[in-house]
């Protein structure tokens, strides 16, 4: 194996397929990252039996071959190297790695121990990729990060014809996103359970291209698959996943409930507010909201301990209202909506607040992003 290829083009490669490697690797082989050369270019694969990622890449091949070298040394070197080209070059059991005067020469792990790597499914449909990103952003800002409930660390995709709709809920808070998108067939219809880490990464990772492709292998969740790929630079982008298995709970009908009081706010000036009085919140305190005629005032602290007060103008339509949230799931909503006014609506102080986002004060929300969450129990 022997190659020539773009600095730049090589470390954006290994960068990500390196992200999928796991930091303990239940064998060896598993932190690898296999490199294969042909003569259309050169392709880089990582896999842990749960999550594929291969990246491809147009290169210079002076002779085709592949080599297995650990993934995560072969990134960091990747990243620290000159901005010229770098020349890859496999003599038996050791890669070289040339760049201007910086050489490096690495081990090579036993190639023919590696797993192979699923089959991408067929393609179901495509989605643009900027939309895509800020739309799953937007999902997984609810998603839980216990591993003890794994069922809860992953995102509910439906998908109905020409739209997608996303789910998360972590017990404490909601998220339902719904966009458009490109099906293969009119009348497609299929759900999965994709864990929310390995979404976003994608996502995010897909913006370079101009569309995503949606792949999905089965209806139900087990042992079904699903995988997304993308352009980016002279190559591509792909990954596949294993869906979680698991009954979701019914995240869609908790933002039918309808509301007593309705809020406007300048999502900013909220962000603000929240993150200054929130300063003497002690751990698991709530800030409190107390909503009347044209404000809110947010109050943390109490007795003889730090506190702290502060009024925001609202727009408040119906009666007034005194919530308690917890200040980092109230911050992580209100930095997914990502419009200048907020939409709060309440039915009592004791049931979810629904959240979502509009252009402007006294405007309609703009519902295909709605964010619900659990108040704390407020004393007295």
């Amino acid at each position: 194996m022997k190659f020539r290829i773009d600095r730049d083009e090589l470390a954006d490669a290994v960068a990500w397929t390196a992200r999928s490697l796991p930091n303990r690797p239940s064998v060896p082989v598993l932190a690898g990252l296999l490199i294969e050369t042909a003569a259309d270019g050169l392709s880089l694969s990582g896999f842990d039996y749960e999550t594929s990622a291969q990246a491809t890449v147009s290169a210079e091949v002076a002779d085709e071959g592949r080599a297995l070298i650990s993934g995560r040394l072969l990134a960091d070197i990747c990243r620290s190297l000159p901005h010229k080209s770098v020349e890859v070059t496999q003599d038996g059991t050791k890669v070289t790695v040339v760049c201007g005067t910086a050489r490096f020469s690495l081990a090579t792990l036993p190639v023919e121990d590696y797993p192979t790597l699923p089959d991408m499914p067929t393609a179901s449909g495509s989605v643009r990729a900027e939309e895509f990103s800020r739309a799953v952003a937007q999902a997984v800002s609810a998603a839980g990060r216990d591993d003890m409930l794994p069922l809860l660390t992953g995102v509910r995709m439906e998908i109905e014809g020409s739209t997608i709709s996303m789910m998360a809920t972590d017990r404490f808070r909601a998220s339902l996103r719904e966009l458009s998108w490109v099906p293969e067939r009119s009348d497609a219809s299929a759900h999965a359970l994709v864990p929310a880490r390995v979404l976003a990464e994608t996502a995010k990772a897909l913006t370079a291209g101009s569309e995503v492709s949606v792949a999905l292998s089965s209806t139900g969740s087990g042992d079904g698959l699903i995988g997304f790929e993308g352009v980016a630079g002279t190559g591509s982008r792909r990954t596949t996943t294993r869906l979680l298995e698991g009954e979701f709970p019914r995240v869609r009908q908790l933002f039918q409930a309808e509301s007593q009081t309705i809020v406007w706010l300048e999502t900013e000036a909220l962000v603000e507010s929240v993150k200054r009085v929130s300063l003497v919140a002690e751990r698991n305190t709530p800030v409190r909201l107390r909503f009347t005629e044209g404000q809110v005032v947010l109050e943390a602290g109490s007795g003889d301990e730090a506190q702290a007060s502060e009024s925001v103008e609202a727009r408040v339509d119906g009666p007034d209202i005194s919530i308690g949230f917890n200040h980092q799931y109230l911050l992580d909503g209100l930095s997914a909506i990502g419009l200048p006014s907020v939409h709060m609506a309440f039915t009592a102080h004791t049931r979810p607040a629904a959240l979502a986002g509009a252009p402007e004060t006294g405007a309609d929300p703009e519902l295909d992003f709605r964010y619900l969450l659990m108040p704390v129990r407020l004393q007295g």
